[in-house]
């Protein structure tokens, strides 16, 4: 057994809420680190609520766990260096560095050998017609850092119109896809790899709708997104779930982004598996055996987004429907207040 007791998560959202619930169910302790509103501290067993700049918070945080981990990748590195030097961060800096900054991770990922969409960086608007003239339109630009859920993202169709982020920025190529699909890949700290099966995405501006599994598509698309995703992991010398997603394409598999942590596409091994991916991750950041993660139902996910809410009462009345709502208050345009996993058959 591992002597981790207590485990630090930087972050209090949703994520985080379900990684203390996993965590309880092995009989180990959250203490969730969030500067804002905290749904993560209604299950966690303790909770700090302080800006990443207060370094006496930051500092009795982390000498109150036994390792550190997050549910999101924007944390300041100036708290990473802080809470490195008095507790092991899982997953390590160099995974949070790649995937913090959209022109480091597509750097790394080709350096690896792995395909993905042309891209060019751009510092400010004089850059923006050669990196056009060179990737071509239409094409998106997005912001290196920060964005998620369609935010930071500009469709730019001709280079007449074009309008810069107003932050660095990497311009993207169009992706002729068939299909997104993303893989849940756990590593543990003695190097061993457990997947996921792979799940087909469907978005809708830019927020993910459902993931649905089995993914329908053949055997050597899955095998090989697998094989991707454990190059990814491996390369990283990562500990902990990462989320890849990846576009298929007649050239074979690209891929789009990664993500150092449990993931929103991931959601429906709650209900296909039993060991799910929010487990998954707490094993592996404790230093516990990874779990078997087979999948034994087919599974469809669906968020709920906004006004989804008002859906909730027949839901909770739906057979095979298994609820998973966040605490969240205010139910907004755009805000995932909770999912869904639907079994099949």
């Amino acid at each position: 057994m591992s002597d981790t007791r207590t485990i630090g998560i930087l972050g209090g959202g949703q994520l985080g809420r379900m990684l203390s619930v996993a965590a309880s169910r092995l009989g180990l302790r959250c203490h969730i680190y969030e500067p804002g509103a905290a749904p993560a501290g209604d299950v966690a067993h303790a909770l700090t609520s302080a800006p990443y700049e207060d370094e006496s918070a930051l500092r009795a945080f982390a000498q109150s766990v036994d390792v550190i981990t997050y549910e999101f990748e924007n944390v300041p590195t100036s708290a990473l260096d802080l809470l490195e030097s008095i507790r092991p961060i899982r997953p390590n800096r160099r995974a949070l560095a790649v995937s913090q900054d959209r022109l480091t991770e597509k750097t790394f990922l080709n350096g690896i050998g792995l395909a993905t969409a042309p891209f060019a960086d751009v510092q400010s608007q004089t850059d923006l017609p050669a990196a056009i003239a060179r990737i071509g339109a239409p094409s998106i630009l997005k912001t290196r850092r920060m964005g998620y859920d369609g935010k930071g993202q500009i469709r730019i169709t001709d280079a007449g119109s074009a309008e810069w982020t107003g932050a660095p920025s990497v311009l993207e190529g169009f992706v002729d896809f068939s299909a997104e699909i993303s893989v849940i890949i756990a590593r543990g700290a003695d190097g061993q790899v457990a997947a996921f099966d792979p799940g087909l995405n469907h978005h809708e501006g830019g927020i993910l709708r459902t993931t649905t599994v089995p993914c329908g598509l053949p055997g050597k698309v899955t095998t090989d997104a697998v094989l991707i995703a454990a190059r990814i992991a491996n390369a990283l010398e990562y500990v902990g779930v990462m989320g890849v997603e990846l576009f298929v394409t007649p050239q074979g598999l690209i891929v789009n982004e990664i993500a150092p942590r449990v993931h929103n596409s991931g959601h429906w091994t709650q209900a296909g598996c039993v060991v799910d991916q929010f487990e998954q991750h707490i094993r592996a950041v404790a230093g516990l055996p990874l779990g078997d993660g087979r999948r034994h139902a087919d599974v469809v996910m669906e968020n709920l987004i906004g006004d989804d809410m008002a859906r909730v009462p027949e839901l909770l009345t739906t057979a095979g429907a298994q609820i998973h709502l966040y605490g969240k208050g205010e139910a907004r345009p755009g805000r995932k207040m909770g999912h869904v996993n639907r079994i099949a058959g």
